[in-house]
Formats: structure tokens, sequence, C-alpha cells
């Protein structure tokens, strides 16, 4: 789990735990990806490394796994 992220509701500026920003808040819970390494604030985050690893498609939804035993009507890509 990540650090909890501030912005600055007057410019906008992100950080880390705590920093200098001119008028802080709380944004929503930074997670950390487990491929590249980068913060996001988005947990649908996909990275080149993840997208090279992927290996199905679901022919109900279409989303895409890496595992076949994530969706429930798995094909190859």
């Amino acid at each position: 789990m990540g650090k909890k992220r501030r912005a600055c509701k007057s410019c906008g500026k992100q950080v880390e735990g705590k920093g200098h920003l001119c008028s802080p808040s709380e944004i929503a819970e930074a997670f950390v990806c487990q491929d590249c390494g980068a913060s996001s604030t988005d947990a649908r985050h996909i990275c080149k490394p993840k997208l090279q690893n992927l290996k199905y498609s679901c022919k109900k939804c279409g989303r895409l796994s890496v595992k076949s035993k994530r969706l429930c009507k798995p094909q190859k890509i």
C-alpha cells in the first residue's frame, strides 16, 4: 500500500506524505505497480511490462488478463 498523497487545491502539485504545498488536501490512496514500480491513484493502471504479459481475453466481457482463471470465458490472444 502506498503513502497517502496530497494535492494543492490552488496549483495542483502532488506530493507523497507531508510536503510543502500552499493549500493541501488529501487525494485518493496511491497504488504502486508491481510490474514497473510507478505510483498511481488508478488501480487499473496498465504499463508496458504488464501489457507484454497479457495472454488472455474474455470472450464474454473483453477483459484482459495474464492468467486464464481470472476470466469467465478465456481465449488466448
